[in-house]
C-alpha cells in the first residue's frame, strides 16, 4: 500500500465520502482523487458554483480543507504576497492576511511572486515566499492569525521562486534547491522550529516539490533536482540513495505507480528525460541498475507540468502542449506527442478513471487512459490558467490568473 505524502482527513458522510485537497497536488501529492461525481462538463457559466476575483498575480495552486479555501497571491503595485481564505460554500472570502512585503524578486516571465502551492492540516495553513534572498515560511490558523513565521536559509535564483512546503507527520518540508548552498530543511509543524537541515550537493536551482511514499516499507522523500533523482527519509532527513543526472535542472514532481512498482520521472533542462526508475538500493547508485525504461523525444517530455499515475499507464504533458500516455510497466507509448494545446504550465489530476489535462489558455481536457486517445469532454473557463487544478467535496477549483473559480453540479 502506498501511504500519503501529506496528512489528509477524509470525511465521511451520508452519501459519499468527501477528501480534502491540503496541499501541492493533493491528499497523496500525486495529483490523484477518490471524489465521485465530478462535473466533466463546464464552461465561463455552466456549472459555475462560485467564482470570485482574486487581485495581483500567482501561479499557485488553491488548496481546501472541508468548508475553507487558500489560495496566496501577490499585488505587485504594493510589492504585498498575501493569503486569502474562503468559504468554500459562498465564495466569499472570510479574511486575507499579509504574509510578505518587499521588493520584488527577479522572475521568469512564466513565474510569478506567489507560485508556492500552500499546505494545510486542518488547525494551521502554511505558506512560502521570498523576501529578497531569504526563504520566509510562515503559519497561520484558520482565524487568520499569525502562529510562527521564519526564515531557513537563503534562495537565490534569476528565475524566482517556488518551494511548496509538504506536510509530513508532526513536521513541514521545503526544498531549498538554488543557485547557492542548496538544501533541504524539515520544520517543527506546531513551532518553525528546524528539525533538520540536509545540504544538496551541488549549486542548481530546482523547483520539485517533494513527493513521500511507502516503498518496500519504507517511507521515502524521492525528488529530481540539483543535478539529481535522490531519496530522503522525511524523519530525518539522511539521503538513502543518490542517482546522478540525468540533468542539470527539473520541475516536475515524481510520481509512483505501484502496479508497476516504479516510479516517473520527466525534465528537465538542459537535457530532456522521461524514465520509469526503480526505487530500491542504498547510496549512490549506477543508472543502468536504476533506469527500466528511458525516453529523450523532446514532444513527449516535461519540465515544468508534473505528470500523472492512472491505472497502468503514466501521463504526461509537455510545456508546448503535446500530451503523451505510456504504458507504466513497459515505458511503452500507447500514444504520444499528440499536440492538444498551445502550452501548458498546470500539473496533471485525475478523478473517476479521467485524468484532466489543462492548457495556458484556460481549456481543460479530460482524457480517458488507454491504447488510443480517447478526449471524453472539453471544457473553458475563458481566462489563462497555470495554476493545478485541485479536486474536493466533488468539486473542482481552478484559479484563473483573475477569478478563482469553483466548478460543481
Amino acid at each position: 500500500m502506498r501511504f500519503s505524502a501529506t496528512l489528509s482527513l477524509v470525511v465521511i458522510t451520508s452519501t459519499l465520502w468527501a477528501e480534502n485537497w491540503p496541499g501541492w497536488r493533493g491528499p497523496r501529492g500525486d495529483g490523484t482523487s477518490l471524489e465521485k461525481n465530478i462535473p466533466s462538463k463546464w464552461s465561463a457559466t455552466e456549472n459555475i458554483v462560485w467564482k470570485i476575483p482574486i487581485p495581483g498575480k500567482g501561479h499557485a495552486s488553491p488548496v481546501i480543507w472541508e468548508d475553507r479555501v487558500f489560495v496566496v497571491t501577490c499585488n505587485e503595485e504594493k510589492q504585498a504576497r498575501l493569503l486569502f481564505c474562503i468559504d468554500r460554500v459562498r465564495g466569499k472570502v472570510i479574511w486575507k492576511k499579509l504574509v510578505v512585503k518587499s521588493p520584488l524578486e527577479r522572475v521568469h516571465r512564466l513565474n510569478s511572486r506567489a507560485s508556492s502551492t500552500p499546505a494545510t492540516d486542518g488547525k494551521l495553513v502554511y505558506v512560502s515566499f521570498l523576501d529578497v534572498k531569504e526563504m520566509v515560511v510562515a503559519a497561520f490558523d484558520f482565524e487568520g492569525s499569525r502562529k510562527w513565521e521564519v526564515r531557513p536559509g537563503v534562495f537565490s535564483s534569476v528565475h524566482g521562486y517556488c518551494s511548496s512546503p509538504v506536510i509530513w507527520k508532526d513536521k513541514l518540508i521545503v526544498n531549498g534547491d538554488h543557485d547557492g548552498p542548496s538544501y533541504i530543511v524539515g520544520l517543527e509543524r506546531r513551532t518553525g522550529k528546524t528539525l533538520w537541515k540536509t545540504k544538496r550537493p551541488n549549486r542548481t536551482r530546482s523547483y520539485c516539490v517533494p513527493t513521500i511514499f511507502n516503498l518496500n516499507n519504507r517511507n521515502q522523500m524521492i525528488l529530481s533536482g540539483d543535478k539529481s533523482v535522490a531519496s530522503y527519509d522525511p524523519d530525518t532527513g539522511k539521503n538513502i540513495w543518490y542517482l546522478n543526472g540525468p540533468t542539470d535542472q527539473f520541475v516536475a514532481s515524481i510520481v509512483h505507480n505501484k502496479d508497476a512498482d516504479l516510479l516517473f520521472m520527466t525534465g528537465g533542462f538542459p537535457a530532456h528525460h522521461i524514465m520509469g526508475l526503480k526505487h530500491d538500493g542504498n547510496g549512490i547508485i549506477d543508472n543502468q541498475k536504476k533506469i527500466q525504461w528511458h525516453h529523450r523525444t523532446p514532444n513527449w517530455v516535461s519540465y515544468v507540468p508534473s505528470p500523472i499515475s492512472e491505472g497502468n499507464y503514466f501521463l504526461i504533458v509537455n510545456d508546448r502542449g503535446f500530451a503523451s500516455c505510456f504504458e507504466a510497466k513497459s515505458g511503452k507509448n500507447t500514444w504520444a506527442g499528440e499536440k492538444l494545446g498551445r502550452g501548458a504550465h498546470a500539473s496533471l489530476v485525475s478523478a473517476e478513471g479521467l485524468v484532466y489535462f489543462t492548457f495556458d489558455d484556460g481549456t481543460t481536457r479530460l482524457i480517458r487512459p488507454g491504447k488510443v486517445l480517447d478526449i471524453v469532454t472539453e471544457n473553458s473557463i475563458g481566462e489563462k490558467v497555470f495554476a493545478s487544478p485541485a479536486i474536493s467535496q466533488g468539486q473542482i477549483f481552478i484559479k484563473g490568473n483573475r477569478h478563482l473559480y469553483c466548478i460543481g453540479k
